[in-house]
This record gives structure tokens, C-alpha cells and sequence, in this order.
């Protein structure tokens, strides 16, 4: 439980930098759990490595353009943030950094990428260390109304004003018009994500038509990936660090497929850890649901929903990382790694994949 057993070390030049040309030319690292063996293959193999009535289980959140950039309007100077989640009745909760201190009262003046549209935002509270409440002001149009998660006017601003929030390990944090697309699944239908479920951007509309030629179903849930994912363990003992929330959902439609697979005597495969914490989260028997999860998979967690795994490269000390360890085993994983960055495998988010069954 100590949090140093969960570290590796990492070339720099091994985290991904950019998407690849085509997404399923991804590597993909085939795990054995029963033989305790690897196999080198790339995405677009996923078929043949699929059985009869396996379920594919996608999460399909959409990454929001939730970076903002813009100036302070007293003083002129830059101003980078993030929107992080809707506050009714019409605040939103940023996390912002400046040169001096930002002050209740103050306005910013954000742009859009291209120039073409801006938007003023007023800070009314500070809530945390660099975290604030703001109001979006001067709004003009945009649909009024609420989905799952993401109120439509806020959706519809952030497609105005906002920038492709790619982690600050791809080229310092700054997007490329690319990245819009390239930092986005294909299947992506619900808003509410700051970060991508990166283990689905390598499946493409192709794939996913000869995946299910192979009599594999595929089905989807809910996860909408906040800061927290990336927030760093600070304690010792994994034990006590306390586990960010995510809002879920788990439909009875997918429930029904769920049961669908079991029954059939095929395999529940999660792809990505997002899913993974859905799946675990979800009621047993299994049964729809939505909510907030704090679900935090360590040893000696025992899966009950999720049979194999597609999941990309995590960062050491990460919870992502010890939630792979735990499904995959440790002294395996730990091995996998070792393996990948032996074989230059691409890490992070537009890296290469692992396929743990």
C-alpha cells in the first residue's frame, strides 16, 4: 500500500506528443493474465483478439473545450483557466492562474481561438486555492434548457469561447486545431468531460463495424472525466488518500445488454478505466443507476463487472495506474511496463494501448 511501489521511470521522449495519422495504428500490448505473457499488436487487431458475445463497453462522454484563455480587463494581463463544473443557478467553478491576485469583483476578457467571438466573466467567490466562482456576463443567444450534466447555454458558450483542454504534457498544454477532433472519441454523445477517456480515441467507425461483425455488442455508459483524475497522491499509504468524485451513469438499456453478455458466456471488456469505474460502481445484482462515485480500486479490490480491459499508459503514482495494477496484478503490470518502455511504446494520452484479459 505504499505509494512508491506504484513509480517507474519514464524516458520524456516516450510521452506522446501528437495523434497518430490513423487512430487504430496505435501499438497495442496484449496481456495474458493466466500465462503471464505478452504479445506485441496494434489497435486494428482488436477484432481477432475479441470472442463471440464479448461486450464492448464504451464510455461516451464528450470533452467540453473547457481551457480559457483571455486577458485581466483592468490590467491587460494574460489569464489561462478552466472550467470545471455549472453552479445554478448560473455560476460556473473555474481554476485559474494569474501574475498577482485576482479579486472578487474582477472581470476577464476571453477570446476564442480564432479571435472571432469573446466573452467577459466576473469573479464573485473564491472557493479554494486558485479556484473560483465566476458569471459569465454580456451573454447573447445560445439554447436554454438542461442535458444529463452540462446545462445547454454553458455548452453552448464553452463551443464559442472555449480551447481544447489537452493535458499540459502534450507540447506545454498548447492545442493545435486538430486536437478538437483528435481529443475526442467517435462515439462521444454526452458534454461534461475536461479530459478524454483516452483509451477510446484510438477506436474509429471502421473498427467498431468489424468488431461487431465478429458478434461482439457494444454498448455505452457515463463518465464525465473531471480534474480530480489528475489530482497527484499525496500520502504514503494509498490508504489515506482521499479519492476524487465523477458523475456516472449506467442505463437499463446497457444493463440489459450487460446481462445479455453474461449469459451468452461472453466477457464484459471495459474500455478504459472510466468504464471500469462505472461498471464497479454500479449496484449488485447489476442495475442502472446515476450519480456521483469516489470509487477508489486498490488492493485487494475484487472485480465483479469487468472481465478484460483496453486501457492506455498512466502516469507513476497515479490511481489509474494502481487500478490497472490491481485488475491486471501487480508484479505483471509492473512487468507490462517495463516491457513497453523497453519497446518504446508511446505513453499518455495520444499513446499506444494495452489490452489486459
Amino acid at each position: 500500500m505504499s505509494l512508491p511501489h506504484y513509480d517507474y521511470d519514464l524516458p520524456s521522449e516516450l510521452i506522446a506528443q501528437e495523434p497518430l495519422a490513423n487512430r487504430c495504428d496505435a501499438r497495442l500490448l496484449v496481456v495474458d493474465r493466466r500465462s503471464s505473457s505478452f504479445e506485441h499488436r496494434y489497435i486494428r487487431d482488436l477484432p481477432e483478439l475479441l470472442q463471440k458475445n464479448d461486450c464492448l463497453v464504451l464510455n461516451d462522454t464528450k470533452v467540453v473545450p473547457a481551457r480559457l484563455i483571455g486577458k485581466r480587463t483592468k490590467t491587460g494581463g494574460r489569464w489561462e483557466g478552466l472550467f470545471l463544473q455549472c453552479v445554478p443557478p448560473n455560476l460556473w467553478k473555474i481554476i485559474g492562474k494569474t501574475r498577482g491576485t485576482m479579486q472578487v469583483g474582477e472581470t476577464i476578457d476571453l477570446h476564442s481561438s480564432d479571435g472571432q467571438n469573446s466573452l467577459k466573466i466576473q469573479f464573485v467567490e473564491k472557493s479554494e486555492e486558485y479556484m473560483w466562482l465566476v458569471e459569465p456576463l454580456e451573454v447573447a443567444g445560445g439554447d436554454v434548457g438542461a442535458t444529463d450534466f452540462l446545462p445547454l447555454k454553458t455548452e453552448s458558450l464553452l463551443n464559442q469561447i472555449g480551447w481544447t483542454p489537452i493535458p499540459p504534457y502534450i507540447r506545454g498544454g498548447k492545442p493545435q486545431s486538430y486536437d478538437a477532433e483528435r481529443y475526442q472519441t467517435v462515439y462521444a454523445a454526452h458534454a461534461g468531460s475536461v479530459a478524454a477517456p483516452t483509451a477510446g480515441l484510438h477506436l474509429t467507425p471502421e473498427l467498431l463495424t468489424q468488431i461487431k461483425q465478429q458478434e461482439v455488442s457494444t454498448t455505452s455508459v457515463t463518465l464525465h472525466v473531471g480534474m480530480g483524475t489528475f489530482k497527484p497522491i499525496t500520502a504514503e499509504n494509498i490508504d489515506e488518500h482521499c479519492m476524487h468524485s465523477e458523475w456516472c451513469s449506467l442505463s437499463a438499456k446497457s444493463v440489459w445488454s450487460l446481462q445479455q453478455c453474461r449469459r451468452g458466456g461472453g466477457r464484459i471488456v471495459a474500455v478504459g478505466t472510466t468504464s471500469v469505474r462505472v461498471l464497479e460502481t454500479a449496484p449488485q445484482p447489476l442495475a442502472s443507476f446515476e450519480g456521483m462515485t469516489s470509487l477508489f480500486i486498490r488492493p485487494p479490490y475484487c472485480f465483479r463487472n469487468v472481465d478484460v480491459l483496453l486501457t492506455n499508459f498512466h502516469f507513476p503514482k497515479s490511481t489509474l495506474l494502481i487500478l490497472v495494477r490491481t485488475f491486471g496484478g501487480d508484479e505483471l503490470i509492473r512487468a507490462a511496463y517495463e516491457e513497453a518502455v523497453r519497446e518504446k511504446y508511446r505513453f499518455f494520452s495520444y499513446g499506444d494501448a494495452m489490452l489486459i484479459y
